[in-house]
């Protein structure tokens, strides 16, 4: 792993993973067209790096909201034990929390069928049809009404749903967030609030899955000469991340969300043509 290498992985992380244009998709179609399918494999605690980069640009986003949700998870904690329910509606914040916990549940049905979803990584068809996919979900977002639900009115139903578009969106080629923010939207969202949902609630899932990546990539040892190459890719992927996010929440608000389905559409179309004349190259 070089410098620039590192630089670039850093930066298509930190803007994949957040504008809704599957980070999953992109890293399928990159690893296959340029012959790096064994990158996970070779390089897997620079991968897991990199991912708690993109863990650092929601902590800052969101520190005041994560600090609140952190505080109000032990008050309710408290309250429990002290049965002091009290028929009071709960803050917004331990409602939210609540929230997350509901929408993370369709993600345990998901590793029943780990195995099926992670062979559709090498199936380039599948992605590229899953960008198209993702580009119409985005391009009829932004035709949704605007709705006006938040922390203190969306429901527990709310949440099932959207985290149900989480779940299917571990699918290579289909965004997180673009289906996350768009299932907030169709439940009638403030679009604000669903763009800051689904960025929170990503949050249990990303760092439990990256945590059971890290043990395995620790045991498959550490590189000590390249953790400063490292090191300079997670700074990116911070910083970009960062902006990503700033950028989704302008776009998501001015009702603009939809302008990435033409990325979505021009990448899906252009990696399936792609994959159809290399397929018939090698026949």
């Amino acid at each position: 792993m070089t410098y620039p290498m590192s630089i670039f992985m850093g930066f298509l992380q930190g803007v994949a993973e957040f504008l809704p244009i599957s980070s999953s998709g992109h890293l399928a179609l990159f690893q296959s067209f340029f012959g790096m399918e064994n990158l996970e494999e070779t390089q897997m605690l620079f991968t897991v790096l990199l991912h708690f980069g993109t863990l650092i640009s929601v902590f800052v986003v969101y520190w005041r909201d994560i600090l609140e949700m952190i505080q109000e998870f032990f008050r309710g904690i408290a309250a429990l034990a002290k049965g002091k329910d009290g028929g009071t509606p709960p803050p917004p914040a331990r409602r939210m929390v609540l929230m997350i916990i509901i929408a993370t549940l369709p993600l345990f049905v998901v590793l029943l069928v780990k195995d099926k979803v992670d062979a559709l990584f090498g199936n380039t068809y599948f992605v590229s049809c899953a960008l198209l996919a993702t580009g119409f979900l985005l391009f009829f977002s932004d035709r949704i009404a605007r709705g006006r639900k938040t922390a203190k009115t969306a429901t527990l139903a709310d949440a099932v749903l959207v985290g149900c578009a989480q779940a299917v969106a571990t699918l290579p080629g289909l965004s997180r967030s673009g289906s996350t923010i768009s299932a907030g939207l169709l439940r009638g969202f403030d679009r604000k609030f669903a763009v800051r949902f689904s960025f929170l609630m990503s949050l249990p899932a990303i760092i439990g899955a990256n945590i059971l990546e890290l043990k395995d990539a620790v045991e498959l040892g550490i590189p000590t000469e390249q953790l400063p190459v490292y090191l300079v890719g997670v700074a990116v992927a911070a910083v970009v991340g960062y902006f990503a996010i700033r950028l989704v929440n302008l776009l998501a608000d001015k009702g603009k969300f939809g302008k990435f389905a033409y990325y979505c559409w021009a990448v899906g179309l252009g990696s399936l043509i792609a994959g159809i004349i290399r397929a018939t190259l090698l026949t």
